[in-house]
């Protein structure tokens, strides 16, 4: 009996040895295969919390702390005056909030350039960037490209006028009505009252406002005073340099200027006379002027 009894516990002790080695093998083998997976995945993506719009944002549009959330965002995407914080979002809380320049869809990422600064409102000073100046042009249909000018497009400004005056040479050498490129990729800030950049509808304006340097300022000013300005729309995407471009009624039809033929000069004959008896005699003599 007591032999039965150790053959029973012997073989029982084998049996779990047995099933303790095949379970160690199955969950080696299964965490091995777990390794090997997790080591074929693409690596662990770092992100960064950046405030995005909580719904659609407009033009003009007061930015509050209800408007905003917080997202993760990768980090190798994040583009440039993202929001963090929001203490770097709103400094000053609810007293001094800031406006949307530029609309927004819901989760598009808040940035600096489509904000004003804390409690600055959407007005043209917030779009001029440090040492430029905001100047308008008069415009009508035919000068303001048909009403298809917009915020934020680039145009180049040409002077139509009249050179006056003898002796006046241009660079070009042009005279008369002359037509000439004299500023290159304008940046427009308004058309009329309208300064939002996401403006669909035509708009006929009588004036556009451009941000220039100074000493723009006074050129435009000068040419449209003395002459006529009128407008080029340039392409999204165009990054050309504009060449020097003047043109007059001469070179426009492709003529020549002919020589005018100078008349032949006399030669000066200088005399004096005197009187013998009741004759006048003429004598040549050298000339002192």
């Amino acid at each position: 009996m007591r032999l039965v009894f150790g053959l029973v516990l012997i073989v029982g002790l084998g049996l779990a040895g047995f099933a303790v080695y095949m379970a160690k093998n199955y969950i080696q083998g299964y965490q091995q295969q777990l390794a090997n997976e997790r080591a074929q995945r693409a690596p662990a993506i770092e992100t960064v919390d950046i405030y995005v719009a909580e719904r659609p944002l407009k033009y003009g549009e007061t930015l509050r702390k209800d408007s905003v959330r917080l997202v993760s965002f990768p980090k190798s995407s994040l583009p440039e005056g993202v929001f963090e914080t929001y203490e770097a979002l709103f400094p000053e809380g609810d007293d001094e909030p800031r406006t949307v320049t530029r609309a927004m869809e819901p989760n598009e990422a808040i940035l600096a350039v489509k904000v004003t600064g804390p409690g600055e409102e959407a007005g043209l000073t917030s779009q001029l960037e440090r040492g430029m100046r905001a100047f308008a042009i008069k415009v009508d249909v035919s000068s303001g490209v048909s009403g298809f000018l917009r915020p934020g497009d680039r145009v180049d400004v040409y002077w139509t006028g009249r050179i006056t005056g003898k002796g006046t040479v241009t660079e070009g050498n042009s005279t008369g009505d002359v037509t000439k490129l004299i500023e290159t990729g304008v940046k427009l800030i308004a058309v009329d009252q309208v300064a939002n950049g996401d403006t669909t509808g035509a708009i006929i304006a009588r004036t556009v406002t451009v941000a220039v340097r100074p000493q723009q300022v006074a050129a435009l000013a000068q040419a449209q005073t003395t002459g006529r300005l009128a407008l080029s729309l340039v392409g999204a995407e165009d990054d050309t340099v504009a060449e020097a471009i003047e043109v007059d009624q001469r070179s426009l039809l492709g003529l020549t200027q002919i020589p005018v033929a100078q008349a032949p000069v006399e030669e000066e004959v200088c005399t004096i006379r005197t009187r013998r008896g009741g004759e006048t005699i003429a004598t040549e003599i050298p000339c002192t002027n």
